[in-house]
């Protein structure tokens, strides 16, 4: 497929169906209003409503319309992340290994052209523009969880579809059991490049069922908007029963293979890292615990921490996919 460019870069849908982000952010503070007893007066005064309407602050990215998601297990009623913590306290060691370093770093990141190589163990390998990716299948909305090894939690209200979407398309071939996925790594864009702290560019991979899997997403927004730089614009992986680091950011080719790939982490410290890296509570990563886990934006460093969920959650969805195996082993 041929990729194609608009002269003023990539232009986004406009949005229609997707919450926005100030809504989001607007009935929660209204929440905290009613749970204080103001909620009366404030909504008796035009004054008390606009400084109201001013707590939640329109977002500057381009809007990604998007429809609620029918696939199980795509949403939940927990209470989502505020956008400022979504996209300020983030794993992108291409801009900086501090939690800080990729919002204040990734302004440099290049993302339009934007174009991602399918190749491998395809019958129809295709360069993808961006754009073409976009118009392969319709925007949802799902809001998942997001769990990282460190032991903190995110709900985040990504946009995407179905990876299965892509890999219907290029028709993988019988042999292709693993899919592998490769992240940009440019030196001039992205400084973190330069440290040696990982084996770049940063490879992530997954068993040809866990890609094909409804709940595995391809990723272009979150919060009604395209994705910031930070978290992995333009494109990324979204795995929600997987720790965070499995899904891939900045995307810009995707392998199919028939052995397993070699990742990122796993070849950094496999002890630590295994390839499968689902969210167990009963295996802990050799230096901490991985039964609790604290929800960002909840109370700070002090708050109670949250029971770890097995598969994050999704066990009811993503369990039988692992049927048999021993998960101690095979972290």
């Amino acid at each position: 497929m041929l990729v194609r460019t608009h002269r003023d870069g990539f232009i986004h849908p406009v949005a229609s169906e997707i919450t926005p982000r100030a809504h989001y952010q607007q009935r929660r503070e209204l929440l905290r209003w009613m749970a204080a007893g103001g909620a009366g007066a404030a909504l008796a005064s035009w004054a008390s409503r606009e400084a109201l309407a001013q707590v939640a602050r329109p977002g500057k990215l381009p809007p990604l319309a998007a429809q609620r998601s029918a696939v199980d297990g795509a949403s939940t009623m927990e209470k989502i992340t505020d956008y400022q913590d979504a996209s300020t306290y983030n794993n992108f060691y291409e801009f900086g290994t501090d939690k800080s370093d990729p919002a204040r770093n990734a302004h440099t990141l290049v993302t339009s052209p934007w174009s991602v190589e399918v190749e491998g163990l395809v019958k129809r390998p295709a360069r993808y523009a961006l754009e073409d990716l976009l118009k392969l299948a319709p925007q949802e909305e799902r809001i998942y969880r997001l769990r990282c090894v460190e032991g903190w939690s995110m709900v985040i209200p990504w946009v995407g579809y179905s990876l299965s979407s892509l890999i219907r398309k290029v028709e993988p071939l019988g042999n292709a059991r693993y899919v592998e996925f490769v992240t940009q790594a440019d030196r001039k864009t992205m400084p973190g490049v330069s440290s040696r702290v990982l084996d770049w560019p940063y490879v992530e991979g997954l068993r040809m069922d866990e890609a094909m899997h409804p709940l595995t997403l391809l990723s272009f927004g979150m919060y009604g908007e395209v994705l910031p730089k930070q978290n992995g614009a333009p494109l990324r992986l979204v795995v929600p029963w997987k720790y965070g680091f499995k899904s891939g950011k900045s995307l810009v080719r995707i392998r199919f293979v028939e052995n397993e790939p070699k990742t990122a982490w796993n070849k950094a410290a496999p002890s630590e890292y295994g390839f499968y890296s689902n969210v167990n509570p009963d295996v802990d990563h050799p230096r901490w615990s991985q039964a609790t886990e604290r929800r960002i934006g909840e109370g700070g460093l002090f708050a109670k921490k949250r029971k770890t969920l097995m598969f994050n959650g999704y066990e009811s969805q993503v369990g039988q996919l692992y049927a048999g195996m021993d998960l101690k082993k095979l972290f």
